[in-house]
């Protein structure tokens, strides 16, 4: 592009329009752009923010990687880890019994999930001991039956640390009345709070040695090992890493597996409505088409001067191009600025609005995640800039060939 293409390209964007119509729509163009990609990034980065949220709480209860038996039971557990331990990016493993049940008091009944853990080790693997409302993971204790459950549990039977409720295990036992369940009494000793709805209403803890007592499994046996990773998004690369190191025939799954639906659901929402809020540029960018087409029809007369002077209709094309990607970039600055000023402090304007007009969006009596994250990502922020710069420089094409096509005696025949 030679200098003078830019110079005269510049020029008509800054030059003051006989037709303040073509203005006012440059400057809606330019609006729309900025509007567009503000919100763009903002949403983006509040939908990985509460992505973010969601893995971080799903993965303090569960695992990066869990290794079970290929019949449900593990026997030499320790061996296992031990071999698992030596990958590199393996930092923590710990064995667990998982099998399901019913608890019930005062005539209240509940489905839970079991898992039976070892205390001192369940620390390498989960964040349990940071989710403790009440009580502690030390208080299981192997022989004395204590049970650890969920704070929606707890509400739904409506006990507290200290009540004894009983848990139903479905492995009956054979009498001379038929098939009978396997019943014990647990004593409540902590209370959890993961704020993950599976996990509060539905899982319980109990020592592993009284699992595998109540689930009638031997003192070596388990039903896995339960590994945690220096960096979770390398979970299914070590988990077929770890398949051919470790000797004993075993079922390896990794989180991204295991709870696929949760973080699938929100990326299609995320996509969805990135793909919706685009929309928004490009209806800003059809703007700049309509502001560029009007603007040749009122430049027609310098279109020819040019022409006549020597300009190629290449050079008449790019001088249009130069003014409408000017609005776009502008557009698209102004837009990255504002978008990453209010993705950064979007909890701040947030608690704003919830002071000024006296609601709440998230009641935490409605919704376990009652503040709204945000995670910014910078490559998010490069493929929005770059889709709306794209747009706009697209959007300059018919225009500028409208300009190139203008026939200079035409033109001035009435000048």
């Amino acid at each position: 592009m030679s200098p003078y293409e830019l110079f005269i390209g510049l020029r008509y964007t800054r030059a003051k329009r006989r037709n303040h119509f073509i203005s006012f729509i440059s400057l809606i163009s330019l609006l729309g752009i900025t509007l567009g990609m503000t919100a763009l990034i903002t949403v983006m980065s509040v939908m990985n923010g509460f992505q973010k949220e969601v893995r971080t709480r799903i993965l303090g209860v569960a695992s990066h990687i869990q290794v079970s038996g290929i019949d449900g039971k593990l026997t030499n557990w320790r061996q296992v880890a031990e071999e698992a331990l030596r990958h590199p990016e393996v930092e923590g493993a710990a064995p667990y019994v998982s099998a399901q049940g019913m608890v019930s008091f005062d005539q209240v009944v509940s489905g839970v999930a079991v898992r039976g853990i070892l205390p001192l080790m369940e620390n390498n693997v989960a964040d349990l001991a940071d989710m403790m409302v009440d009580g502690k993971l030390d208080n299981l204790v192997p022989g004395q039956f204590g049970i650890i459950i969920g704070l929606e549990l707890s509400r739904i039977l409506g006990v507290f640390t200290g009540d004894k409720i009983v848990l139903i295990s479905p492995q009956g036992q054979v009498t001379p009345a038929g098939i009978l369940p396997r019943l014990k009494q647990f004593t409540i000793t902590g209370i959890f709070q993961a704020g993950h709805s599976e996990y509060d209403s539905g899982l319980v803890l109990i020592h592993m040695a009284d699992a595998q007592t109540l689930y009638r499994m031997e003192d070596d046996q388990v039903s896995g090992v339960r590994l945690k990773l220096r960096d979770l998004f390398q979970a299914p690369q070590v988990a077929r890493e770890l398949a051919p190191t470790i000797s004993t025939d075993v079922h390896i799954s990794d989180w991204s597996r295991q709870h696929a639906n949760y973080f699938r659901a929100i990326q299609i929402e995320k996509r969805m409505l990135s793909l919706i809020l685009a929309l928004i540029i490009a209806v800003a960018a059809f703007n700049i088409v309509s502001t560029l087409v009007m603007a040749v029809t009122d430049k027609q007369s310098d279109i020819a001067i040019l022409r006549t002077l020597g300009a190629s209709p290449r050079s008449i094309m790019k001088i249009f191009i130069v003014q409408g990607t000017l609005i776009g970039i502008v557009g698209t600055t102004l837009g990255v600025i504002g978008g990453m000023l209010l993705a950064y402090n979007v909890e701040a304007v947030i608690a704003l609005i919830e002071r000024l007009f006296s609601v709440r969006f998230l009641s935490p009596e409605v919704y376990y995640i009652s503040e709204i994250p945000s995670d910014p990502q910078m490559s998010d922020i490069v493929a929005v800039a770059a889709v709306s710069f794209v747009l706009t420089l697209l959007a300059t094409l018919y225009p500028s060939y409208r300009a190139s096509r203008v026939n200079p005696a035409e033109a001035l025949r009435y000048e």
